[in-house]
């Protein structure tokens, strides 16, 4: 994404208040802004600490949110592949875990995640996890269109999947709307 454009992806149109922010840290891709979301990228070395040392407070210093909501800490998730992954090879971790926060109370609620880089076909694929506190609000779907949104603009990404068992009702509803 071109910072200080806003952009969707090319089969939505354009949507104001999606762009994206120069990154905090040379480790880390820039922030993507929603209406309501910063998707701030976690840099490798806070991405090993929040899975080998779940209680760190380390990987929130010099950030102004917080993780009330413990999102990634009482349930890691995508982290028990993404850490392997990094640790092999850190410039993957251009690809990994956002914190999904809210603008207005700088709390995170959730996380999204491309599963790896293009594959050679140009597929890529994303998966998210919102808390439960903060579902059914629209932040899935946003975080959604935010990730799209730069990913388009990178190299070699042709196909963007998002992979939704029959069986999820939420998921479900977010490619139906």
């Amino acid at each position: 994404l071109s910072c200080g454009k806003s952009r969707t992806p090319k089969s939505t149109g354009e949507r104001s208040g999606y762009f994206c922010g120069v990154p905090l840290v040379p480790e880390t891709q820039p922030p993507i802004f929603t209406p309501r979301l910063v998707l701030e990228h976690v840099a490798p070395s806070r991405l090993i600490t929040l899975f080998e040392d779940r209680e760190s407070l380390t990987i929130y210093e010099g950030r102004r949110y917080t993780n009330p909501h413990r999102v990634l800490i009482d349930d890691q998730g995508p982290l028990r592949w993404r850490v392997p992954q990094v640790k092999e090879n850190a410039s993957l971790n251009k690809w990994f875990v956002r914190w999904m926060v809210v603008k207005d109370t700088d709390e995170i609620v959730g996380s999204i995640s491309f599963h790896g880089a293009p594959n050679a076909d140009g597929m890529i694929e994303i998966g998210l996890g919102v808390h439960p506190d903060f579902q059914r609000r629209g932040y899935a779907k946003e975080a959604l269109i935010g990730m799209w949104s730069w990913v388009v603009e990178q190299p070699d990404v042709k196909v963007l999947r998002y992979t939704v068992s029959a069986t999820n009702v939420a998921s479900m509803k977010i490619i139906n709307d």
